[in-house]
């Protein structure tokens, strides 16, 4: 389908790394667009055989900021060439971080209209809440937040229906044993799985890390890089708005049980921009089965996936591999009719 090509940013997340420690603690999202446009200009010099091809960027979660802005930074040093060499098309995002004030509303209506938070805190949220600021609440919010956090109890808010990581190995296996038929899907474990695999020492060196010392441990976050973060637009909207004037394909997917950055969120977000429909709400199927719901507006398409938290190809990779291959081609999500409902 694709030449699929996997950068992990900024530096200072995973195996990636600055020679400067101290860029650690200046960097931001407009240095973090900057840099991995430099490194695909870099990696498409040293990989000359896939420039011009038609290119695409797709990320989830927080890569609802670094997705875009990356968009537009090919976007505006690709005009006025004539054939550039990244020969940019378009862009995906997945559960998306887009804007501040409709990521908030979006997330405390999910909460409470999934039975996740009680009436008296759904209130109390939209009561203390500026919801022009998420990445920077105030204390009353906070506080807030924090007896949201305590009513939604022990679950994995990346996957609301799924079990916590706190079975064993040994109990999980019982129950595969006992019920062999039964596909148990995600592995809540995964990141666990994850952190253990990705520090073992052979991992490491068949990875070419940059491991300096005996002591680096790889890690799924970066908490110094969180913590010196300085700079993160309160949205996206605007930049949406400038590619899909230029006609770059932009399509928003996801997951239906994520509680962190739900689909409430991303409906919102999307009608903030207020773009007119081209194909009305309509259920997508795989094997006859209803894989999700989609709408196509004007320059942008939504989709859903049923049953997929926060990182859909890790909940739902059958379905994920779907969306991939309707997002490359340009194509609507597959229906079992024969007719779409235009306005």
């Amino acid at each position: 389908m694709a030449n699929i090509l996997f950068l992990e940013s900024p530096a200072g997340v995973g195996f990636s790394y600055t020679n400067t420690s101290s860029d650690l603690q200046t960097t931001g999202d407009k240095r973090t667009a900057e840099d991995a446009y430099v490194f695909l200009i870099k990696w498409l010099e040293r990989f000359p055989q896939y420039k011009y091809r038609d290119f695409y960027i797709a990320g989830e979660s927080y890569a609802g900021h670094y997705v875009p802005q990356l968009a537009q930074v090919v976007y505006r040093n690709n005009k006025g060439l004539q054939k550039p060499i990244i020969n940019f098309k378009g862009f995906m995002v997945g559960n998306a971080v887009t804007d501040d004030y409709h990521d908030f509303i979006g997330t405390f209506e999910y909460w409470w209209s999934h039975a996740l938070i009680s009436d008296s805190t759904y209130k109390l949220l939209k009561e203390t809440c500026d919801f022009t600021s998420s990445q920077h609440p105030s204390d009353q919010c906070q506080r807030a937040m924090d007896l949201a956090d305590l009513e939604l109890g022990n679950i994995d808010q990346y996957s609301i229906y799924t079990p916590s990581c706190n079975i064993s190995g040994s109990q999980r296996h019982k129950l595969r044993s006992h019920h062999p038929w039964r596909s148990y899907g995600y592995d809540p474990c995964t990141e666990s799985y994850s952190a253990l695999y990705f520090n073992r020492p052979e991992v490491q060196k068949a990875f070419h890390a940059n491991v300096t010392s005996i002591s680096y441990s790889w890690t799924t976050c970066s908490d110094i890089l969180e913590k010196y973060w300085q700079d993160s637009p309160r949205s996206m909207l605007p930049i949406y708005q400038e590619l899909l004037r230029a006609g770059i394909r932009i399509w928003v997917f996801s997951g239906d049980t994520d509680a962190v950055v739900p689909v409430t969120a991303t409906r919102y977000s999307i009608d903030a921009l207020r773009l007119r429909t081209i194909v009305n709400w309509y259920p997508w199927y795989d094997n006859q089965e209803v894989g999700g719901w989609t709408q196509i507006y004007k320059g942008l398409t939504l989709v859903t996936i049923r049953g997929a938290g926060h990182e859909v190809p890790l909940h739902q990779p059958r379905k994920a591999f779907i969306l991939f291959k309707a997002f490359l081609k340009g194509k609507p999500m597959p229906t079992s009719r024969t007719f779409f409902r235009k306005l």
